[in-house]
């Protein structure tokens, strides 16, 4: 009886792993915000963003763009990349412009970025997705997505961003203010596809942004815009602002 009981549950230990492979784990609730240096009614959005950043529960990225820039100051953090990845929320959600300061929650709602009581609310709900592995070796990153019962195809998108940083504005609307700034996006980059499979992703922490404190992997859906994984990894803390 005993002999027979091993059997059955070694024939049964393939099934409970590949349980365990397709369960969704806890993960953060992404917030992005699109900000400007240049935008007066940026700081107290980055303020609060702030705010959010210290929740176990939020991964917070603020995303510079680039069209303030002509205005009178240049934002040394602006992005192109992240002008267009605004424009394309823009589409996505049906927006009639961009704007600034503007926050999107897990890619599919939009607010001001002071809207304390919308986003807040948009925050009440427990999201899941893959348990996505990061980890550093020697210089290199490593990113695992499990495989998982999720059949809708993503993208998996690397994000370097810098944890803090102090700017005193000279010129344009802010000129003579002092502003502080977090998890400032430094790079977004696509690295694959998720399709419901086990993928795995090896880069050197040498090839991100000098400046990068941090590393994001977001699974982003291809039709809805919607981010339905996300997990985050600190590379080194050492950096000053």
């Amino acid at each position: 009886m005993k002999r027979l009981l091993c059997i059955a549950l070694w024939a049964a230990a393939p099934l409970l792993a590949l349980h365990r492979t397709a369960a969704a784990a806890i993960r953060p609730t992404v917030i992005e915000l699109f900000t400007s240096e240049g935008c007066s009614s940026c700081p107290p959005a980055e303020l609060y963003t702030a705010e959010l950043a210290r929740r176990p529960d939020v991964l917070a990225l603020t995303f510079h763009v680039d069209y303030w820039d002509h205005l009178g100051w240049s934002d040394r953090f602006a992005l192109p990349r992240a002008t267009q990845r605004q424009r394309d929320y823009a589409q996505a959600l049906r927006l009639p412009s961009v704007f600034t300061p503007q926050t999107v929650i897990d890619g599919t709602a939009s607010f001001v970025g002071t809207d304390r009581r919308g986003i807040g609310s948009a925050l009440a709900d427990r999201r899941e997705g893959p348990p996505i592995g990061l980890s550093m070796r020697d210089g290199e990153i490593a990113i695992r997505v499990p495989a998982g019962q999720s059949a809708t195809p993503g993208n998996i998108l690397l994000v370097a961003f810098r944890r803090s940083a102090v700017t005193s504005i000279g010129r344009g609307e802010n000129s003579g203010r002092t502003i502080q700034e977090v998890n400032i996006v430094r790079s977004l980059r696509p690295l694959g596809r998720w399709q419901g499979r086990d993928v795995e992703f090896h880069l050197r922490g040498d090839s991100l942004p000098a400046d990068s404190t941090d590393v994001a992997v977001l699974i982003q859906e291809d039709a809805s815009s919607a981010i339905v994984g996300a997990a985050s990894m600190m590379l080194r803390p050492d950096l000053g602002t």
